[in-house]
């Protein structure tokens, strides 16, 4: 087997399986292929451009309005992280408008078809939760739109925490009030009406197995994302991440099952201060939330937004069309390393 490459990692906008509502729209997750030494050069030139009194560099360091043009410099190709990271991005309110579409998918059901995935590879899936995310608001009205994505995203949630609890009956109430809505939406809605009894079923299942995968959380996709991405061709990667407390021991052997061995070779944790190469991951991932968010809102800044796009993993779970032509990158467009 060949030697596993080792591939540092940190995110942004992480918020567990908290999808609508939260403090961001946009989850992002990158993947450093630097060694030491050429991450520590990263962080102390970004330290010489950008100066902070911080112990450990951080994104927000470098996303103030006076270090733009060091910003430009690190994403540009002049940079040291061009062709040494990737970031794999989410969309939340899509990722959960997508998780309800699969609740309505033939067979058994299974909201996240496999954990990790995101959407599952079923183009009728991803067709129906491309149309509820984009004619949902219009449809429903802005308010209720939120109030049906709030519902679910806590009903389909392996835990709800500050002590809030959906029930099937809460969510489908405000089902029914949707049904008749018309349109694309409204046929979506009204299969889901009828979808009820397996949304009980997979609730139960929830409640049932206090160590269910966290199909909500846009974490674990990331994570397979990066995987995929520096392990193709087929060598294997081994992760190190900064500290999360969705990656517990249990959480990181369901992700080497998922992936098998011959593709995550080891996942291990560590506090990012303590490794130039996380720092760098924590980096690329805070400015690639706030570039995708800003762009996501339409107020992108057109020449970062183009510097972005390079590092964007063609699988990132994402809704908007307009954003995406300007973030995206089809899958024939393979970043070289």
């Amino acid at each position: 087997m060949a030697q596993p490459l080792e591939i540092a990692c940190d995110e942004s906008g992480a918020e567990g399986e908290k999808l609508v509502g939260g403090n961001t729209d946009v989850f992002a997750h990158a993947g450093v292929g630097m060694d030491p030494a050429a991450a520590a050069d990263c962080i102390a030139e970004l330290r010489a451009r950008a100066p902070s009194l911080a112990s450990e560099y951080k994104a927000g360091h470098i996303l103030r309005e006076r270090h733009l043009t060091t910003l430009r410099w690190l994403l540009g190709p002049a940079g040291p992280v061009l062709g040494n990271a990737h970031v794999f991005l989410a969309d939340k309110p899509f990722f959960a408008v997508g998780k309800v579409a699969e609740l309505l998918a033939e067979g058994d059901g299974e909201a996240g078809g496999l954990p990790g995935i995101g959407l599952r590879a079923d183009p009728e899936v991803r067709a129906t939760a491309v149309d509820l995310y984009r004619e949902g608001p219009a449809a429903f009205g802005a308010e209720r739109w939120t109030a049906f994505l709030d519902s679910f995203n806590y009903l389909l949630r392996a835990k709800n925490g500050q002590g809030i609890t959906t029930s099937v009956e809460d969510a489908f109430r405000l089902v029914g009030d949707l049904r008749g809505a018309g349109g694309r939406a409204g046929a979506i809605v009204e299969r889901l009406w009828r979808a009820r009894a397996r949304v009980e079923s997979f609730r139960e299942r929830l409640l049932a197995d206090p160590h269910v995968f966290p199909a909500l959380d846009p974490l674990i996709p990331g994570i397979v994302s990066t995987v995929a991405y520096w392990g193709r061709g087929g060598r294997p990667v081994s992760v190190i991440h900064d500290r999360q407390t969705t990656l517990t021991d249990e959480r990181i052997a369901q992700l080497r099952e998922l992936l098998s061995e011959r593709r995550l070779a080891g996942l291990r944790l560590i506090e990012s201060r303590l490794d130039a190469r996380v720092q760098v991951g924590d980096v690329m991932a805070g400015v690639a939330r706030k570039i995708a968010s800003d762009e996501l809102a339409g107020r992108g800044d057109p020449q970062l937004t183009a510097l972005l796009r390079p590092y964007v993993d063609a699988r990132s779970i994402w809704g908007d069309d307009r954003s995406w032509a300007l973030l995206g990158r089809r899958p024939d467009e393979v970043m070289s390393r």
